[in-house]
């Protein structure tokens, strides 16, 4: 996709975060990574910039952009420090834009604006121990007083978060799950741990802790899982986003290396196998970023984007676990050492495959489409 085909507005929130990317976050990411730091200020920087709310109007405290801004966003930020990129989508994507949907006039009023303008975190809380991929099968459980008792496991911006949006089986609905509001410092809510990772090491993986904590209904009781899935639909289109970004940076840490580096008296980038991989990188992260851009876009039209959003991130987080490989190969042995990001940008990849939806449940989702009835559930 070219970025002549992107509107001034767009173009101008892109070039916005290229530069806060390349001067406030990738001279930093590799320290970052190494003591598994979470970069507080960044968050608090691109607050400032209107960068925490991009997609959020701006009666409601963000910067009235679409969504496809909001990838383009995520793609330089990702491309930078994928830590950086990942908590981003969270706090907007899986944190922010489901109270924006779903929640009162009183509550969007209360809660969204301080996400929108970088004062507060998100985050989303569905998954648990037991109930990866398959949500329905969750233990955490609400009263008639919407006290919620229960554990989730892997909640990113956990540690950091201020605003939760915590699913749990609801009594009014006669156990079906609904979605809740839980603040930070909430009495029984509690992080228990913060999880050691193979990468994303500069953002925060938690595991969180709920006896009896107050929660406040959002959304109609038993409305959980429509709103937990609708989140997961727009928010894997940010996801593929992050990959595209990964694999940019990649392809651009290989494209560099095989300038600079000379074997047999030339620049490696003039032997034909090397020039075989960086034009498959480069063409497989433009079919990614395609396929991203077509379900934004499908998203801000308001057209049915399930689909099209499986297949983003299906695709793009392939590429980028492939490519990030592809790079380290480029590399040589150096590839293989810290003294490169390319290491880095590899252990990033791999869970793009995994978090908001597996790679083999978005080719469920494509082909229960695809098949109709026939792919239907057993």
């Amino acid at each position: 996709m070219s970025l002549h085909e992107l509107t001034d507005e767009q173009r101008a929130v892109r070039d916005l975060a290229k530069r806060f990317a390349d001067d406030e976050v990738a001279p930093h990411a590799t320290q970052w990574d190494r003591d598994h730091t979470f970069p507080k200020q960044v968050f608090e920087h691109l607050g400032e910039l209107g960068l925490m709310g991009v997609c959020v109007p701006e009666e409601h405290g963000g910067s009235g952009s679409d969504y496809l801004s909001y990838c383009l966003v995520m793609e330089e930020l990702s491309r930078a420090d994928a830590g950086v990129g990942v908590t981003l989508a969270v706090h907007t994507g899986a944190g922010t834009m489901p109270i924006l949907l779903n929640g009162s006039e009183e509550q969007v009023g209360r809660l969204v604006p301080p996400l929108a303008q970088g004062h507060e975190l998100a985050a989303f809380a569905l998954t648990e121990a037991g109930s990866g991929s398959d949500a329905g099968a969750m233990l955490a459980k609400a009263d008639d007083e919407h006290r919620i008792t229960g554990t989730k496991q892997w909640i990113t911006n956990g540690t950091y978060a201020h605003t939760f949006t915590v699913f749990a089986k609801d009594p009014r609905a006669d156990g079906r799950p609904s979605a809740f509001i839980v603040r930070r410092g909430a009495p029984g809510f509690r992080v228990t741990r913060e999880e050691e990772k193979l990468g994303l090491n500069s953002s925060s993986t938690a595991d969180l802790q709920f006896e009896d904590t107050p929660g406040e209904p959002l959304g109609a009781p038993g409305a959980g899982m429509r709103i937990a899935l609708s989140t997961l639909d727009g928010g894997r289109i940010g996801i593929a986003a992050q990959a595209v970004g990964i694999a940019q940076a990649a392809l651009e840490c290989a494209t560099g290396y095989a300038k600079e580096r000379h074997a047999f008296g030339r620049a490696i980038g003039g032997f034909q196998a090397i020039q075989q991989k960086l034009a498959d990188m480069q063409t497989e992260v433009e079919a990614a970023r395609a396929l991203t851009w077509r379900a934004a876009r499908l998203k801000d039209a308001g057209h049915p984007h399930t689909v099209e959003g499986a297949q983003a991130k299906l695709f793009a987080s392939a590429v980028a676990r492939r490519q990030t490989g592809e790079a380290i190969q480029v590399l040589g042995g150096y590839g293989y050492t810290k003294e490169f990001p390319a290491e880095r940008y590899y252990r990033d990849a791999k869970v793009t495959e995994i978090y908001e939806g597996t790679s083999e449940i978005q080719r469920l989702v494509i082909a229960r489409a695809l098949l109709g009835e026939v792919a239907g559930r057993p």
